[in-house]
């Protein structure tokens, strides 16, 4: 379980480009397979995943403490079900970078600065996976947690504005709950399959 140590203000952050650029190098993990920015364990996480030339990427609410052969069991969930839907590799992203297993310990308030180097994970996200010419490919699969904070629904809206600019194509597994809310991946079958998710008519309700 992680518990924040604090809010994330109080603590230094490496923008994300730094992030990048320094990822992999630490050795103690195979960097030509998993994508990990940061690459150490910290109190916040822009990206983990598997790369491939496809990828699904996954968006959740918040990070946990999942890392490189060592993930939790919603990114094991994450993983099959990329696997059972014909993606080559897979991306977990967040609405919030700031790790927390139980999101009640959350921020209270949004820290800017983590929420705009994390927007600037989620473009580099969509940029090279449109770099083979399709549609990103984005899952909506943050569930009914999306309610813990007032800041959540606004970053949602933002990553769906910037998802535009690149023609992503936002996809949901599972039942919607009852306020619309798309399922998050634990609990959910290891083959389930993906289907087109009208996130434009979900943000009218959020």
């Amino acid at each position: 379980m992680h518990i924040p140590q604090g809010a994330s203000q109080t603590i230094e952050l490496l923008d994300f480009d730094e992030a990048l650029a320094r990822s992999g190098q630490r050795g103690d993990y195979d960097s030509e397979k998993w994508l990990y920015v940061p690459d150490f364990y910290t109190e916040y996480r822009y990206i983990l995943g598997v790369r491939g030339p496809r990828p699904l990427i996954c968006i959740g609410v918040n990070p946990s403490t999942a890392a490189p052969e060592d993930l939790d069991n919603t990114l094991k969930s994450v993983s099959r079900i990329a696997g059972a839907n014909g993606y080559e590799g897979w991306m977990m992203f967040n609405v919030y970078a700031q790790r927390a297993t139980r999101p009640d310990d959350m921020d209270r308030v949004r820290n800017e600065r983590l929420h705009r180097e994390n927007l600037r994970a989620f473009a580099y996200l969509l940029d090279q996976a449109a770099q083979g010419g399709q549609a990103p490919a984005v899952w909506a699969a943050w569930g009914a947690v999306i309610e813990k904070r007032p800041y959540l629904p606004d970053c949602v809206r933002e990553l769906v504005r910037l998802g535009e600019n690149y023609g992503a194509r936002w996809l949901r597994a599972g039942k919607l709950s009852v306020k619309g809310h798309p399922h998050h991946p634990l609990y959910l079958k290891k083959d389930e399959k993906t289907v087109d998710f009208d996130v434009r008519g979900y943000l009218e309700t959020l």
